[in-house]
């Protein structure tokens, strides 16, 4: 019999069965005892050390840190499931407090083996196997790692400081509500159903839904805007003047593994290709009949289509386009329903947005969407069960090279996406549908590399203005100034939007993140073309670069499939294939 697919919450039993039950108290006490055995290796991490003892050492830090995961993903789940739950947040605080003490107690292995001369260092590694580019990887921290009293101090401070502020940022930002009158009547909704207005055919509804988000964020600009500089005040005092990188971006550069050099040459590139969306947004202001894009009209669909998708349809869509690639693929997609890990409804107090959160190699990953039916929510679907299939090819590896570096953690999930896209180019037959969805592939292309670009330039200079004192009404200015930069004369912008970087979660949670987007769709862009070109051929090479996890770099990861991620002209090679879908949308005559 055919399975149904209906939206439910996810189940975290396969975590724990609850917060307050003897399986939670047994992993404190476990890992506590783990942490305080470990101690013994202390003596023993001497530049000759016994190759067994120091494989003993990493074996056990490995069972440790799976159980730290578990103990960490639970909370943290049932906090997105519900940000208003305050039994989720007193457990989250207290499992980021245990988990920093835990931490402390292990840290002397890390330190010592940063300190350890190279020699003995590649005589151990030698033998470790699978595990060798996370202790090559660990020594590259060498000279930004601080003593151990002062691991210590960061660890503990980060608990009750960066960590607390954004949860507390969390917590205020998902308990807004949004009103929009609709039809006569004032709707309340959430963010993330706002946002399905932003992609109305009905300029006047995509523009109260930006006014209405950004009034809403706006209010509370000052309060928000001064979390961020502190957060960025707090990134510059450890990463600047404690650990001595060169930049601000720097330390998550390493924490990538990409060179400075590299990632400088992406932002170039992707700047200098600025014009290529400039010229789409032109173009895209014809098929609407107007003179110029507002702001508000980026997303807008070119054609009248309010086609909604079922969760079973829109779920067998995008499983139906894992298939045509590898059937593999779309097996193990299946398996997050199996195991109810995914979380598809749309809640009040529940985090907008989506994620995919993979916890240790060998546990079904978990999926946050927010499904609404329209085809973004199809594609977004796509796009983090991308993120599970993923994880899932990687359970070959520890815990220590099991997750992606995040440029390579956003390869899987676009490729899904454009997977859905051309399966449903192949099967609809409304002409309407047809130009949304090619519409929407460049628009996609658009949040997904120029959009994310600005926010990473827009970061660097909001580092550099925090350190010298600007105010948050000076950053709000740089900001509006970024996007007259980014649309040029292509888009007419409205002064609300000068608040949209209060609004973007990833500049809190995870400075410098957002870079990896734009890595991750002009590295698709250029896989893409070669499945294309190949057809099936393709399909081993490509399944054994998401095999590899986090278990070299994105460099050699990307090498083994015949692409030089160093070279502007890679970077170059996916706008090419960008400016070739604008310049084949533009032979479409306009109806």
């Amino acid at each position: 019999m055919t399975k149904t697919y209906v939206q439910t919450p996810w189940s975290l039993n396969d975590l724990f069965p609850s917060h307050d039950g003897p399986e939670i108290t047994a992993a404190f006490e476990g890992l506590e005892k783990r942490a305080e055995a470990f101690e013994a290796y202390r003596e023993k991490l001497t530049p000759d050390i016994d190759f067994e003892d120091f494989i003993d050492a990493i074996k056990d830090l490995e069972i440790s840190t799976e159980m730290a995961h578990k103990l960490d993903s639970y909370p943290g789940l049932w906090f997105t499931a519900d940000t208003q739950n305050q039994d989720a947040q007193a457990l989250y605080a207290r499992v980021q407090q245990f988990l920093a003490k835990i931490q402390n107690q292990t840290l002397f292995f890390s330190l010592w083996w940063k300190e350890l001369d190279e020699e003995n260092a590649q005589r151990l590694i030698a033998r470790a196997e699978g595990y060798e580019y996370w202790l090559e990887e660990m020594r590259h921290y060498k000279p930004y790692t601080l003593s151990e009293a002062e691991e210590k101090v960061i660890n503990i401070k980060d608990v009750n400081g960066v960590h607390a502020l954004v949860t507390l940022y969390d917590a205020i930002t998902n308990r807004y509500v949004f009103k929009v009158e609709l039809d006569g009547e004032v709707k309340e909704m959430t963010r993330g159903q706002l946002m399905v207005l932003a992609r109305s055919s009905n300029p006047d509804e995509r523009a109260a839904a930006y006014q209405e988000l950004y009034r809403v964020y706006g209010e509370d600009g000052p309060i928000l805007g001064q979390m961020y500089q502190t957060l960025i005040r707090d990134w510059h005092a450890e990463n600047i003047d404690l650990r001595g990188y060169t930049s601000p971006i720097s330390a998550r550069n390493l924490v990538n593994d990409l060179p400075d050099e590299v990632v400088n040459t992406l932002l170039d590139v992707c700047k200098k290709n600025a014009g290529v969306f400039q010229d789409y947004f032109k173009l895209k202001a014809k098929w609407l009949g107007v003179e110029k894009l507002r702001r508000y009209d980026i997303y807008a669909p070119v054609a009248e289509s309010d086609k909604l998708f079922g969760f079973d349809e829109g779920v067998k869509l995008a499983l139906d386009a894992f298939n045509d690639f590898d059937p593999r693929v779309s097996e193990l997609a299946q398996k997050v329903f199996e195991a109810d890990h995914i979380d598809s409804e749309v809640r009040k107090g529940k985090q907008d947005g989506a994620f995919c959160a993979s916890v240790t190699p060998g546990h079904i990953p978990y999926v946050k969407v927010n499904y609404q039916g329209k085809v973004d929510d199809v594609a977004t679907l796509a796009h983090e069960l991308g993120h599970a299939v993923h994880a899932m090819l990687a359970f070959g590896h520890n815990i220590f090279t099991f997750h992606s570096a995040l440029p390579m953690a956003e390869n899987a999930s676009t490729f899904a996406e454009m997977l859905l896209a051309n399966r449903l180019l192949r099967q609809e037959t409304d002409p309407a549908v047809r130009r949304d969805i090619l519409f929407r592939q460049v628009d996609d292309a658009y949040a997904t590399i120029m959009r994310q670009i600005f926010f990473a330039m827009f970061e660097v200079t909001a580092h550099d203005m925090v350190t010298e004192g600007a105010t948050v009404d000076q950053l709000a200015e740089a900001y509006y100034k970024n996007l007259q930069e980014q649309f040029g004369d292509s888009v007419e912008l409205s002064e609300e939007f000068k608040w949209e970087w209060v609004s973007i979660p990833h500049f809190l949670h995870v400075p410098f993140y957002v870079y990896a987007y734009s890595f991750g769709q002009l590295l698709v862009l250029s896989l893409y073309k070669q499945y294309k070109e190949e057809g099936q051929t393709f399909v081993p090479r490509y399944i054994k670069v998401l095999e590899a996890g986090g278990s070299a770099s994105p460099v050699d990861i990307c090498a083994e499939a015949g692409l030089d991620i160093t070279k502007a002209e890679f970077w170059q090679g996916g706008f090419d294939v960008i400016k070739g879908m604008v310049e084949e949308l533009a032979q479409i005559p306009i109806e």
